[in-house]
Formats: structure tokens, sequence, C-alpha cells
């Protein structure tokens, strides 16, 4: 499994989005992160300045979004959703698609149900239970 460090992860989609301004080709993942991103314009000021946002703290209790976490548990979700891991996800995904009539929608519901589990586990200082994350999704 591989597990950036917060300036990898960072540094991923800054790559990416360059790559993309400078039309050189991406890989299938940096592919996957550019339509994220793209569906996100609130995000291009920020990929578009490295330097000034790259070291960024964003803090939750001041009521910010951190970008790269966003955009990191849609790719998460988008990397389950084809093997169905944890099991049972590409079928709420298909509820959800249903129920809100959007791609990005569904993934915003479930990527509430991703964080809750991460959260937990952080809490617990355990490991990532899915059982919590797929509770969470039979609730949406």
């Amino acid at each position: 499994m591989f597990n950036p460090t917060r300036d990898q992860a960072r540094r991923f989609f800054f790559d990416a989005w360059q790559k993309y301004r400078e039309r050189q080709p991406l890989s299938d993942l940096e592919a996957i992160a550019l339509d994220l991103m793209q569906q996100h314009p609130e995000y291009h000021t920020i990929f578009d300045n490295p330097e000034r946002y790259a070291e960024r703290d964003y803090l939750p209790d001041a009521g910010e979004t951190n970008p790269f976490l966003h955009l990191g548990l849609h790719l998460a979700i988008r990397e389950q959703l084809p093997i169905d891991q944890p099991r049972g996800i590409a079928a709420h995904y298909r509820r959800l698609l249903e129920k809100t009539g959007s791609a990005h929608d569904a993934e915003h519901l479930i990527m509430d149900c991703l964080a809750e589990m991460i959260w937990q586990a952080q809490r617990q200082r355990t490991q990532p239970d899915p059982a919590i994350y797929l509770d969470c999704l039979e609730k949406c």
C-alpha cells in the first residue's frame, strides 16, 4: 500500500496540474486526479500557485476545507468503486447515483462516510473499520 507523506500527496496534485497546463502526458492516476481537479474550479488558484499553497494548513475548526484531503478522498473512492472494495461500496454508489442524479454528488455522500471511518480509526487508534464505512452508507 502506498502511504505518501503530506508533501508527496500535495506534490502529486501540483504535478498533475502542471502537466495538464503544459499539455504533457498524464499517468492513469493523474488523469483521474485531473478530472477531479477540473470538477473543483474553486481549487484552481491553489494548483496554479504551489509555492504559495504547498505548505498551507487548512483548519476545520476555522471552517476551512482542505482541498488536498478533499480530492484525495475523491481519488480513494474512484479507486474503490471498480474493485468493489470494501465489498458493497459499488452497490451503494449506484443507489446514491440514482438518488442524486450526479456522480459527483454521490461521491460526496460516500466521502462523508469514508471520512467518518478514518476519523473513528484515528480517534480510537485502530485500523479503519469497513463496517463503519458501510453502515454509514446504509444511512445515506
